[in-house]
């Protein structure tokens, strides 16, 4: 018979086995949405999008409106924190959810330019802003939800789960799309195919608010909520004035894994098709990001739980060391067209990444207090959001320069900065491990 302590471990474990399964489904699905534009910007936006471009301007003007679904991220962030902290995550995660299903369904119905000329790329870039608006939101909540339902010693492994489903997200938007170059050609993706993924997200989405509607609020959430009482409670104020020098942490910490790792699933695509090979090699490379995200979905949890026992800031430093050093050699793999380097080139990557991705979550979520823990958390990752991922495409491109000519190199020493900045802040920050998360300077 079980004994009474063994039957409450298993009581205590169930909620939590419930909450990281819906955090993970639901971030899967947003991630999927935002991921699905990466990826159609690179292979088919510029041509049907912005015609009258060249190649390689076409598909700076598509990453343009890319990144300007960075830009709404720290209003997503502000906006749903605000409430996250005030009304409770839940709530937040499903219309997140939500506004994310809509836009992306939406941009799988656009009119392209041949059809309706400048309002196409105009609405493309609304559905781009309001995509970026809802994702702004659903990071904070989804790790926070998985770190407050869990325990201080396992924190890392439980929490590393929405990461988990970021990776789960690209996999299945590259998936799908590895999938429609294998079976249609060019002309056809380019006039039809690519719209699939889009609408497929309207499934994937009502999947997603079940499991997350059926979900308890974070008691540590609750518990706050009870200490502030009838208080004025305004989070972001309260961030900015208790909080600063951890939001800066959060963005340094930031730089070299938000831009890693769109390097490493973005450019490579771009790189691939436009620089060393041509559009026939793109379901070489679409073949590798699905062997390598597959690899990622796996490791994160056990890179999360290792977090637990040797620490956030040691896994976070090799990672970023590491990923400045394999850039120097990632294009040349990239560039073989041997589908076996290329694998190699990007599982790698994404591994490095997976060092700094993994233990992120629970890193962001001790740095601030209950009451303001969602908006802190989402500021600091969001706005780094900005600077790193909304800009690395474009940069990376500008760096790389002309097709018959480009400058790799220049991309990995924009790596190496990004990972000197990032290591900077990770030595800046306190080791977080195994800490509690009941504390909060505004509440004292």
């Amino acid at each position: 018979m079980p004994t009474i302590a063994a039957a409450r471990a298993g009581t205590d474990r169930a909620p939590i086995v419930k909450v990281v399964f819906a955090s993970l489904v639901g971030t899967a699905v947003e991630w999927y949405d935002f991921f699905l534009y990466g990826s159609a910007a690179a292979l088919v936006f510029g041509a049907l999008f912005f015609p009258s471009s060249d190649p390689v301007t076409g598909t700076l003007l598509s990453f343009g409106t890319y990144a300007l679904g960075f830009v709404a991220r720290p209003l997503g962030g502000i906006v749903f924190g605000h409430f996250g902290d005030r009304v409770g995550r839940k709530k937040m995660l499903v219309v997140s959810l939500f506004v994310m299903g809509l836009a992306t369904v939406a941009i799988g119905l656009l009119p392209t330019y041949a059809s309706i000329g400048v309002a196409a790329p105009i609405l493309l870039l609304a559905c781009r802003l309001a995509q970026g608006f809802a994702v702004g939101g659903e990071w904070g909540g989804a790790v926070l939800m998985a770190a407050e339902h869990g325990d201080d010693a396992r924190r890392g492994f439980w929490s590393s789960w929405p990461q988990a489903g970021v990776a789960l997200g690209n996999l299945l938007a590259t998936g799908i799309l590895w999938l429609l170059a294998l079976v249609q050609s060019d002309e056809a993706f380019k006039a039809w195919g690519w719209r699939i993924p889009f609408l497929l997200s309207a499934v994937l989405v009502l999947v997603g608010l079940w499991v997350r509607l059926s979900i308890e609020e974070s008691p540590v959430f609750k518990q706050a909520q009870a200490k502030l009482g009838d208080r004025t409670h305004q989070p972001l104020l309260e961030v900015i004035r208790r909080y600063p020098r951890e939001v800066l942490i959060a963005m340094g910490m930031r730089l070299a894994e938000n831009i890693g790792y769109y390097l490493v699933t973005v450019i490579s695509i771009t790189y691939l098709t436009t620089y060393a090979g041509s559009a026939a090699d793109k379901s070489m490379i679409l073949s590798a990001l699905l062997i390598g995200s597959g690899v990622q979905f796996f490791v994160i949890p056990l890179v999360g739980a290792l977090s637990d026992r040797v620490g956030r800031r040691p896994l976070y430093l090799i990672g970023a060391v590491g990923l400045a050093v394999w850039m120097y050699v990632f294009f040349d793999l990239i560039g073989s067209r041997d589908s076996g380097k290329i694998a190699i080139a990007v599982v790698v990557g994404l591994l490095l990444h997976t060092l700094m991705y993994a233990p992120q979550a629970a890193f962001f979520s001790e740095l601030f207090g209950t009451s303001v823990r969602y908006t802190g958390a989402s500021v600091g990752y969001q706005l780094a959001s900005i600077l790193a991922g909304a800009l690395a495409p474009i940069i990376a491109l500008k760096l790389l320069g002309d097709v018959d000519q480009p400058n790799t190199t220049a991309v990995a020493v924009y790596m190496t900065i990004a990972s000197v900045l990032t290591i900077v802040a990770v030595l800046a920050a306190r080791e977080t491990a195994r800490t509690s998360l009941n504390h909060d300077r505004t509440l004292d």
